[in-house]
């Protein structure tokens, strides 16, 4: 936000909230706690999807949430009374840096589900967003955070895909957030409606400035923990854990190698995944279990399972069909 010269003087800089830096740091070991079930996924210890089912669908979701809230806030704090254009484009040009070397990692190592926007490319686009809007006067910045929390809420609740659209579905399209089905990836974190929670925890801190709190915040004497030591080097943490994590789990699918998933909780759990990116979880249950009855039935099943029946044969189309009329 821009203010007189006189504001400038009399509004010190924020002091730093050691609270802010400990749930950062909390927030960073639950983001590590889900990865590497993901990583026990990959290795074989759990059935294909199921660190995007269920509760840890929701678990990530919060994490993200977390992270993105606390973005906002720490944005407010770190160009407050004054943009700070030198540190701003430090630290942006970091996580640009870093967002690159995730999707060349990632596009040579998993090139069918290659990070094309993850969480690092999302707060990039937000943090440019987030410092242009702290150029508005408050009333502008909370117009626009309630504008973008009720097209969350009707794309979400009242009308469930409202705002999608197949013109959006292509990567160069995606990374926007209005795909209706955008390409595989091992982290999806479009700018909507992700800028949902970057965006209020940027309007808590810039009201938050107008009161007391921040000052209460700070004298709170939280900053020398080891959560708050570990939020204040996210970037690195971010960087660094997984290689880390997926290495371990390597290391222990060699010394005692999983067991065999069985073949129809992989099929469930991977039609489920693929089902619930455009339907919901109770419906896409109802549907795979019918397609799974009637792959059976007809003795499709091993050879789907295997390849040598592809998705795209008519008797899969058929009983897929069948299924999707169904009453659920």
């Amino acid at each position: 936000m821009t203010v007189p010269a006189t504001e400038n003087a009399a509004a010190p800089k924020p002091p730093r909230i050691g609270l802010l830096d400990t749930l950062r740091g909390a927030a960073l070991i639950a983001m590590a706690t889900y990865h590497f079930t993901w990583d026990m996924e990959f290795v074989g210890y759990l059935a294909p999807g199921t660190a995007e089912t269920g509760w840890l669908k929701l678990y990530a979701r919060a994490i993200a949430s977390t992270f993105l809230f606390i973005v906002g806030v720490s944005l407010v704090l770190a160009n407050t009374p004054e943009t700070r254009w030198t540190s701003f484009w430090k630290r942006f040009a970091m996580i640009a840096a870093a967002s690159v070397a995730i999707s060349v990692a990632t596009y040579f190592f998993m090139p069918g589900e290659w990070i094309f926007f993850g969480i690092l490319h999302c707060i990039a686009v937000l943090s440019v967003v987030g410092v242009l809007l702290l150029r508005l006067p408050l009333p502008a910045i909370v117009a626009v955070t309630i504008v973008a929390v009720v097209g969350w809420i009707a794309d979400t609740w009242v009308s469930p895909g409202i705002l999608r659209s197949p013109f959006f579905d292509p990567r160069y399209f995606a990374w926007i957030g209005f795909a209706e089905m955008p390409q595989r990836s091992n982290d999806y974190v479009p700018l909507f409606p992700w800028m949902v929670p970057f965006l209020l925890g940027l309007t808590s801190a810039a009201i938050a400035l107008r009161t007391k709190l921040p000052a209460k915040l700070a004298g709170l004497g939280t900053g020398s923990s080891l959560l708050a030591r570990l939020g204040r080097h996210s970037l690195a943490f971010y960087l660094i854990h997984q290689p880390v994590l997926i290495s371990i789990a390597f290391a222990l699918a060699y010394i005692v190698p999983p067991a065999k998933p069985d073949p129809v909780q992989t099929y469930l759990q991977q039609c489920n995944t693929s089902c619930s990116l455009q339907e919901g979880e109770a419906l896409c249950r109802s549907f795979c279990q019918c397609t799974l009855d009637k792959l059976q039935e007809q003795k499709l099943f091993t050879p789907f399972q295997s390849g040598e029946v592809k998705a795209d044969d008519g008797r899969i189309l058929s009983l897929a069909s069948e299924c999707s009329a169904a009453p659920q």
